[in-house]
């Protein structure tokens, strides 16, 4: 569940993803009323067919045990007004057990277990197989984690509970800080996730338009992608290769801080759609511009996930690892 949609879906009695559903946030009061409705369009709404046991993905913080989740009053979304309660919620959907982590800790736990096809190579590298990887993705927000290999024999994997979408936006470049420099005068701090977003790729081409004393551009994400790769506005198009840019500055960060010779992941629901156009971006030089790490950095490869909702194979992961 992010800032714009709620995804749904059931373990069939094979053990496959079946059912897939996506549900508009903005519809409904809180998580509980969408999961009844996607119920309800199944028929499975009464406490005879309703499913006993359920997980959710959300973009927010999560405590990190079921503990402090139950004392705490609510769970509050970053980029949308929803909260809940983890045990009102419970008791609402009839349900014997909910589990509740953090989207991208879950897209982490799904990265050993996506397909050849669920991924867009960009660029080069090549992954150490015991290596700890990074995802983040931009959407409606910035989501950030990681899986780092357990020390245990078993050769599992421990996912990361992240809030690095928060971290402070640094510019490369004379071209980028005057960016940020306007964004400053706006918000308090300029975080990551300020920029890399689908409300951040807006706010980079306000401040382009601003600083060539021209109008801004169309208010939303999807208009500004469309003319960038169209050729229609060239405004449009430096908004884009900034953003693909710092999303390769950020990217590289993430590498760098946790050792991610496992490679880097990207998720969320801006990049994928962008498709080749990505890879012809300044994203990957940028990614590997990093001084004395450059050589570091090429050698870690970067992905594109394509999976439609990759949160859901690491909620399976969640309920198998009990």
């Amino acid at each position: 569940m992010g800032g714009t949609n709620a995804r749904f879906a059931l373990l069939d009695a094979e053990g496959r993803i079946a059912h897939f559903k996506t549900l508009a946030c903005a519809d409904y009061p809180d998580p509980a009323a969408a999961a009844a409705a996607y119920l309800k369009s199944l028929g499975l709404d009464t406490v005879s067919t309703a499913p006993q046991e359920a997980a959710f993905a959300i973009a927010a913080p999560v405590p990190l045990t079921d503990q402090a989740q139950s004392q705490s009053d609510n769970l509050i979304f970053t980029n949308l007004a929803w909260s809940f309660s983890v045990a009102e919620t419970r008791k609402r959907l009839s349900l014997a057990r909910l589990e509740v982590i953090n989207d991208f800790t879950a897209i982490a736990l799904a990265l050993p277990h996506l397909e050849t096809g669920d991924l867009e190579l960009v660029g080069s590298g090549t992954a150490q197989e015991d290596g700890a990887k990074a995802v983040l993705g931009p959407g409606t927000g910035l989501g950030v984690s990681g899986l780092v290999p357990s020390p245990s024999p078993s050769g599992s994997w421990t996912p990361l509970v992240s809030e690095g979408g928060h971290v402070t936006m640094a510019a490369a470049n004379d071209r980028e800080s005057a960016v940020l420099g306007i964004l400053r005068g706006e918000f308090v701090h300029v975080s990551a996730e300020r920029l890399l977003s689908g409300p951040g790729l807006v706010a980079i081409a306000g401040a382009l338009a601003e600083l060539e004393n021209k109008p801004a551009p169309v208010d939303r994400p999807d208009h500004i992608t469309r003319q960038a790769l169209s050729g229609e506005d060239s405004l449009c198009a430096e908004a884009l290769d900034m953003f693909c840019a710092m999303l390769g500055t950020v990217a590289a960060d993430l590498a760098l801080t946790l050792g991610a010779r496992g490679g880097v992941y990207i998720a969320g629901g801006i990049v994928p759609k962008l498709g080749p156009a990505f890879a012809a971006s300044p994203f990957r030089a940028r990614f590997e511009d990093k001084g004395r790490y450059s050589d570091y950095l090429q050698d870690v490869p970067t992905w594109v996930i394509t999976h439609d909702a990759p949160a859901f194979p690491g909620l399976k992961v969640l309920f198998s690892q009990d």
